[in-house]
């Protein structure tokens, strides 16, 4: 019997919860696993070159309530074509990528076949969910008749059963990690720092989508601050999203064309050169409304190149580094305190530099991808005494 992991962000569609499981999933046994993913364009050819067994189905959903006919129809369409995939794979358990939308098809497909599930939950999800009364419904009923949640960060996991009633045997954390064998320091290169337009500057780096929590708008406005005290300094902002158009008019009423660069969505091979060639990684998240950074992957990937980071003071950021070690935690909903903080770094190059070497020991230790495919594994090997059982393969494949 398998486990079908039920997730609409999933490469190659870009997003860390999405190379989360790709890279958890793929290290666990392919007899035990398959995965429905949401549709992308270009999605037949990776889906070629993984050893995953992969089915794209049509997850995103116009709403993600039900209380009008647009969104229970598209609820309705994807609790199908799941169903169909649980029956050809002989799935008694599902993952649920996240509480909303997936939750609620997981939920759902209980109703109809008995089948049991799990839900991860980002933290942003959840600060979302709570904004709206239906949806802080849904989400609750998704959560009272889950198995188990899987929290991305401590920080997610106090929200939880502070906030939702959870209790703590009901509620594990699994940290994203980092393949630590891609993301690797590498020696200071002119010829790669001149293809990306870097020779002689002073370069603060993001990856991220251009979303407001984010914070990329914060860190421009800080950056006439820091100019001042580092007038070579070069913000470099990887991604693409809704916010873009928003920022790069930012910029040009700031005066600031000549210290701000967008790079969009980059190749991996590129992305890990300009990972390499920063003097500094910043995240300069915040919350807005319910919306907030559960914890912050490239934080790890930044720490695993050697590099040391800052992030915003809000969600599960600060349990990505050893602080101040490896990296340092800001407020950023003003730009003030967050200019502080980068100058004070780039005007220290010897301490940028020993922590880097510590970011880089203090991320292989606790988040290689391999450790924590180990640690998922323990926590699923449960599931198979559980659904022998439970006296519910009939129903499910009825």
């Amino acid at each position: 019997m398998k486990t079908l992991l039920v997730s609409e962000i999933f490469p190659p569609q870009t997003g860390g919860s999405g190379r989360w499981f790709q890279e958890i999933y793929s290290r666990l046994p392919r007899e035990r696993f398959a995965v429905a993913a949401g549709e992308h364009a270009d999605a037949a050819a990776f889906d070629r070159d993984h050893e995953l067994r992969i089915h794209r189905l049509p997850l995103r959903m116009p709403e993600w309530g039900i209380a009008s006919l647009t969104g229970l129809k598209g609820y309705w369409q994807a609790i199908r074509a799941l169903r169909r995939v649980v029956r050809q794979e002989r799935c008694t358990m599902l993952h649920c990528g996240r509480c909303l939308p997936e939750g609620i098809m997981a939920l759902g497909l209980r109703e109809l076949t008995g089948v049991r599930y799990a839900c991860y939950v980002h933290g942003e999800d959840i600060g979302i969910a709570a904004t709206s009364r239906e949806l802080r419904f849904l989400v609750a009923r998704v959560f009272d008749n889950a198995e188990y949640v899987i929290a991305n960060s401590h920080n997610t996991g106090r929200m939880l059963r502070e906030a939702w009633a959870l209790g703590g045997e009901r509620v594990h954390v699994l940290h994203p990690g980092v393949d630590t064998e891609q993301f690797v320091p590498a020696r200071r290169d002119e010829r790669t720092r001149a293809e990306l337009g870097w020779q002689g500057r002073r370069v603060v780096l993001t990856v991220g989508r251009l979303q407001l929590r984010k914070g990329q708008d914060m860190l421009i406005r800080a950056l006439r601050q820091i100019r001042e005290a580092v007038p070579n300094v070069l913000y470099a902002i990887v991604g693409d999203g809704g916010e873009r158009e928003r920022l790069q008019e930012l910029v040009e009423r700031e005066g600031l064309s000549d210290h701000v660069q967008f790079l969009g969505e980059l190749t991996d091979e590129r992305l890990l050169g300009c990972y390499q060639q920063c003097d500094l990684f910043v995240l300069p998240n915040r919350q807005v409304g319910g919306d907030f950074e559960g914890f912050g992957m490239v934080l790890l990937e930044a720490q695993a190149c050697g590099k040391p980071v800052l992030a915003g003071a809000s969600g599960g950021t600060a349990e990505t580094m050893d602080i101040p070690n490896t990296g340092r935690v800001v407020e950023c909903s003003l730009p003030e305190p967050l200019a502080e903080s980068i100058i004070d770094l780039l005007q220290a190059p010897r301490r940028l530099e020993e922590m880097g070497m510590a970011a880089r020991d203090w991320v292989v230790e606790r988040f290689d991808w391999q450790a924590l495919a180990d640690e998922a594994a323990t926590l699923f090997s449960g599931e198979i005494m559980h659904s022998q059982s439970a006296g519910l393969v009939e129903a499910v494949l009825s």
